[in-house]
C-alpha cells in the first residue's frame, strides 16, 4: 500500500505575527506549496526543524504567501519505494510555474524524486541539517546521503540555510554558488524573564536525547562535580534512538546520579515553559548543531547558556548589545572541559551576575519570527519564472 500523502490544507493563521509586529496583512496573497515530514505537528518528537516549519506556516501569510502544508509520510530521508512513488505524484500533480518549498529532510535523499519536475515548478529547498551530520550512520550511509544532497541542492534554484555557518558550509561543502543559498535565521518570542529555582544549581537540557545532542558528555561532566547540590532536567524525545536512551540511563546509574539527572521525555507548551522557568542555566553539549534553536529559547527568558562550539552554536548564542558574550562556549566531546565551566557556574557568584546580565541584554536584541518569515518570503518573490535560471 503507498504510503499516505496529506491532502493540503490552506493555513489562515486569526493573526499573523507579521500584524502583530505592526505589519499589513496583503490583500492578495500568492501560495507557496511547503511539503514537510508528516511528523511535523507530533507532540511526541518535538525538534527545531518541526518548530521552524509550522512557525514559518503561521507568518509567512504576513509577509505575502498563503501557505498550504503537504504532509509527506515516509522514513525520510531514506524512505522506501511508496513513500518515494508518492513523493514525486504530489509534486507532479502541481501546476506548471508553483512556488514550492520543500523540508530538506524530505528532499535532500531523493533527488530522484524531486529534480524530474525541476524544470517545471520553482523549487527552493529549506536545509535544517545537512543529512550527513547526523550521528549514527556509517560511513558509506553518510556518503550516500552527502551525496544525493548535493544532486538535488545543485539542481534547485535557491537553497535556504537556517544559520550563516550552515550556509558557508553548504556552499563549501557541496560547491554552491553563493548567491543561491539564502540564510532565514530562527526567530525567538521573548518570553517573561525566568525566575530561575535558587540562581545555581537548576540545569536543563532541551534536546532530543539522541548521540548527535552529547547527553552521555553531559553526564559524564557532571559525575566530575558531584559535589554541589544541582540537578538536572533532560527535556527531549526518548523515542528517536531508544538504544542510546537505554545507555545513557545506564550511564546516568552507574555514576550513582538517578536522583539528580532526570530524563523527562518532551515537553512542549507550557510544561515546557515551565521547565524554562525554573532553570538557572541552559546546557546544551551537541556534537553538531546548525543554529540551535533551544539556545535563543532560553536567552528569550534570561537564562544563560553553557554549549558546545560548534556549527551555528556561537551564532545563536551570540552577544548582548555590550558586547558581552550570554554565556560559555566549551569544545564538544570534552567532558572535562565542560566540567571544569560548570565548575565555574557553581563557584563563581559574579561569574553567574555578569553571565546573566548579558543574557538579559541579549535577549532584548533577539530578532522575532517575523523576521524570519520576511527573509523566506524575499527568496521566494525572487525565484525565477523560468526555473532553469539561478535565482
Amino acid at each position: 500500500m503507498a504510503a499516505p500523502v496529506a491532502p493540503p490544507a490552506p493555513v489562515t493563521p486569526a493573526a499573523p505575527a507579521a500584524l502583530r509586529d505592526g505589519g499589513i496583512i496583503p490583500m492578495s496573497l500568492r501560495t507557496v506549496h511547503f511539503v514537510m515530514p508528516a511528523g511535523v505537528d507530533d507532540p511526541a518528537a518535538p525538534s527545531g526543524g518541526n518548530a521552524y516549519d509550522r512557525r514559518i506556516c503561521l507568518d509567512l501569510p504576513g509577509f505575502g504567501w498563503r501557505v498550504r502544508r503537504h504532509l509527506a509520510a515516509g522514513a525520510w530521508p531514506r524512505p522506501g519505494r511508496d513513500a518515494r512513488a508518492a513523493l514525486a505524484g504530489l509534486l507532479a500533480a502541481l501546476p506548471d510555474g508553483a512556488v514550492v518549498l520543500l523540508d530538506g529532510l524530505v528532499a535532500c535523499g531523493v533527488p530522484d524524486a524531486v529534480l524530474p519536475e525541476a524544470g517545471r515548478l520553482r523549487l527552493a529547498v529549506l536545509v535544517h541539517l545537512p543529512l550527513a551530520d547526523e550521528t549514527g550512520l556509517t560511513p558509506g550511509a553518510a556518503q550516500e546521503l552527502d551525496t544525493r544532497e548535493r544532486a538535488l541542492l545543485r539542481g534547485v534554484p535557491a537553497v535556504i540555510a537556517t544559520s550563516d555557518w550552515a550556509a558557508r558550509r553548504l556552499v563549501a561543502r557541496h560547491g554552491l554558488a553563493p548567491d543561491r543559498v539564502h540564510v532565514a535565521t530562527p526567530g525567538a518570542d521573548i518570553a517573561p524573564l525566568a525566575p530561575g529555582t535558587d540562581g545555581v544549581s537548576r540545569l536543563l537540557c532541551v534536546a532530543a536525547v539522541t548521540p548527535r545532542k552529547g547527553q552521555h558528555r553531559l553526564v559524564e561532566a557532571l559525575a566530575r562535580v558531584a559535589e554541589p547540590p544541582w540537578t538536572c532536567v533532560c527535556a527531549g524525545a526518548l523515542t528517536q534512538d531508544p538504544a542510546y536512551a537505554d545507555r545513557l540511563r545506564a550511564l546516568i546509574a552507574r555514576h550513582g546520579l538517578t536522583d539528580r539527572v532526570d530524563l523527562t521525555g518532551p515537553r512542549t507548551g507550557p510544561a515546557l515553559d515551565a521547565a524554562y522557568a525554573t532553570a538557572d542555566l541552559m546546557v546544551l553539549p551537541s556534537r553538531a548543531e546548525t543554529y540551535g534553536m533551544a539556545v535563543t529559547e532560553a536567552l528569550a527568558r534570561g537564562v544563560p547558556v553553557l554549549a558546545t562550539e560548534v556549527g551555528g552554536l556561537p551564532e545563536a548564542l551570540g552577544r548582548a548589545p555590550d558586547g558581552r558574550v550570554p554565556g560559555i562556549l566549551v569544545p564538544p566531546d570534552d567532558p572535562a572541559a565542560l566540567a571544569a565551566a560548570l565548575r565555574g557556574w557553581f563557584g563563581e557568584p559574579d561569574l553567574r551576575r555578569r553571565l546573566k546580565s548579558a543574557a538579559r541584554g541579549r535577549r532584548a536584541a533577539l530578532d522575532g519570527w517575523a523576521s524570519t518569515a520576511q527573509s523566506l518570503a524575499g527568496v521566494l518573490s525572487r525565484l525565477p519564472g523560468d526555473p532553469g535560471r539561478p535565482a
